[in-house]
């Protein structure tokens, strides 16, 4: 597979406001067909959504989406009444008939309710559904699963310089033939935000993206081609304001540099934004 053909589109931005250096807000639906225009001219094919992401599937829906493999995620529902339910608003929203993959948001909500696994296996036979599975946050997540008897199609989960929690559970995943999707190769930002821009939260992160800032010429480029260059990762999902960054993000990738060795670990508390202030 040729490199570039490993990014995917994230859409949350479509939807809602996110991202640590996200200056310019939710994108607006004119400039999401031009985005997805840019997408489909660089053969980008996945399409990476949720219903917990505001209104982008509704956004994304105002599109001709046949030339993309479309993924959503649903959140915890009460009953299988309630997830048939989500899955045929994703649908519908989206003006699709199926989705590529269907991805628990909430992964630990399956253990408790099983029943739900059963019902994503249905969806999937029906082939409304081509591959199921989940998005991870921790690597204790997928032991637990894979320990009830959940084996997923497709996974995401987060990957990048500073967060190789995953390292050894990408070696499992493959072994049992799952697509692996990373998200996260920016930290939402953080690896560009300047030292004086950030709180003293993030204290312990700084002297490292300072040393980034330093020696990496063409940061975003590295930091991108460090996730993709991994043999395991099948699809590195990569979410943009407007089409001249995805371009940007496309073209700037001849530009890339090995990054230097990651001299110390941070803790889980930076790793993960829904631990930041």
């Amino acid at each position: 597979m040729n490199e570039k053909q490993k990014i995917g589109l994230g859409t949350v931005q479509f939807g809602s406001y996110y991202g640590i250096s996200n200056k310019s807000g939710k994108t607006e639906p004119g400039e999401v067909s031009k985005i997805l225009e840019v997408a489909s001219k660089h053969h980008i094919r996945i399409l990476d959504t949720a219903s917990a992401y505001g209104d982008a599937e509704k956004v994304l829906g105002m599109n001709n989406l046949s030339r993309f493999s479309v993924i959503s995620k649903f959140m915890p529902p009460k009953n299988s009444d309630a997830l048939h339910q989500q899955l045929q608003n994703t649908l519908s929203d989206l003006n699709i008939e199926n989705l590529y993959g269907y991805l628990a948001h909430r992964p630990f909500h399956l253990l408790e309710n099983l029943y739900l696994w059963d019902e994503l296996q249905k969806f999937r036979e029906k082939s409304i559904i081509k591959k199921i599975g989940f998005s991870l946050n921790r690597p204790q997540e997928l032991v637990q699963l894979i320990e009830a008897g959940i084996t997923p199609d497709l996974v995401q989960l987060p990957y990048n310089y500073f967060d190789r929690r995953f390292e050894e559970s990408l070696k499992i995943l493959k072994k049992q033939n799952c697509e692996i999707h990373t998200r996260s190769a920016f930290l939402q930002g953080l690896f560009f935000k300047k030292r004086e821009e950030l709180s003293l939260f993030f204290d312990d992160a700084k002297p490292l993206i300072e040393s980034l800032h330093q020696n990496v010429r063409h940061l975003p480029a590295s930091l991108l081609a460090f996730v993709m260059k991994h043999p395991l990762i099948d699809q590195v999902i990569v979410g943009v304001e407007n089409s001249g960054q995805l371009v940007e993000n496309l073209t700037m990738l001849e530009h890339a540099e090995p990054l230097p060795d990651l001299v110390s670990k941070l803790s889980e508390k930076i790793l993960m934004p829904s631990n930041w202030p």
